[in-house]
């Protein structure tokens, strides 16, 4: 078993296989933003499933492939079904959904079982306001194609933001109950300029409300391994998440660590120790190297975020480190 210094199992590895994205959604990329990746040191779809399976032999059981937009990254599928036959127990991936409908089949055949998907709202205007782009049919047809090829659950992403979508919610809810799907609410966080920027609202009071109107019970059970705590309806129909890491942080059971395009893994979403493996990847190190560095680079992971108490203090754009 991977462990922290804290005593936390890591079985959970988020692999960025780019930092670029065709939307520009305003809590995580800025409209302008330029600075991406240089191609030739994003890691390869080998150097990304050798260091995946080293991992891997460390106890790393899930793996969620993020970007950026991830479908944007040539190929996908043929990585998805070399990190599947790793013998993960879990492949996931999270997506804007604007090219899901294109190779939802080719993700299921490959091994990839849910998605995730990020939607803020379900009004046309709103969308284009929060990403930049008119985007709503496309996520519509790809949510629609998931379901066709059976990605399940099929869970989507809302960051509630103060006076942009907070009178949606309920909306976002019934359509996820609807549907099947399940609906994560997430609290934004000050990642760069865009985070901070961003109408930040408390979970709590909202959580309240919806557990009241919709008589929701507490959910105790595995969804993928995330922070999310979970309710459901009493029928066990619809279920939402809540996904609040300033309201009430989730750090002491975090079993996370986030790998850039780049080989530089995060082993905190808001901290700035990392480790790079790419050096390693391209300097001839053995696998038993490999599985060294991922111990000490584990180590490094810190107890907790400090997005309340320093809101300044990350300059990277959620884009960069990879959902």
């Amino acid at each position: 078993m991977l462990q922290d210094r804290f005593g936390r199992a890591i079985d959970y590895l988020r692999v960025s296989v780019t930092d670029r994205c065709d939307l520009r959604c305003s809590y995580c990329l800025p409209a302008k933003f330029k600075g991406f990746e240089e191609p030739a040191h994003w890691l390869t779809f080998d150097e990304i499933t050798r260091l995946v399976g080293a991992f891997a032999r460390l106890g790393v059981r899930r793996v969620r492939l993020t970007g950026g937009e991830p479908l944007l990254r040539r190929n996908l599928p043929e990585l998805a079904g070399r990190l599947k036959a790793l013998g993960l127990d879990d492949l996931a991936l999270s997506t804007n959904a604007t090219q899901l409908a294109k190779h939802a089949q080719a993700l299921k055949d490959a091994g990839v079982t849910r998605v995730n998907v990020s939607l803020d709202s379900l009004d046309r205007q709103c969308v284009s306001a929060i990403t930049g782009s008119d985007s709503f049919d496309k996520v519509m047809a790809g949510l629609h194609a998931a379901t066709e090829v059976g990605l399940n659950p099929i869970k989507l992403n809302m960051v509630a933001m103060r006076g942009v979508n907070d009178a949606e919610i309920d909306t976002m809810a019934e359509f996820a109950f609807e549907h099947g799907y399940i609906l994560r609410m997430i609290e934004a966080m000050p990642m760069g300029d865009t985070g901070r920027n961003t109408q930040y609202l408390d979970l709590g009071p909202i959580r309240d409300r919806l557990v009241a109107r919709y008589d929701l019970i507490p959910e105790v059970i595995e969804l993928g391994g995330g922070p999310a705590r979970y309710w459901k309806t009493r029928d066990g129909i619809g279920r939402i998440g809540f996904i609040t890491p300033m309201s009430q942080h989730f750090c002491a059971t975090c079993n996370r660590v986030r790998l850039t395009v780049d080989g530089t893994l995060y082993m905190c979403l808001g901290q700035e120790s990392a480790f790079e493996f790419r050096p390693l990847l391209r300097g001839g190190a053995s696998d038993a190297e490999l599985e060294a560095a991922i111990l000490h680079a584990i180590e490094l992971k810190p107890e907790r975020h400090e997005f309340v108490e320093q809101p300044a203090k990350l300059i990277r754009f959620m884009s960069q480190t990879g959902g």
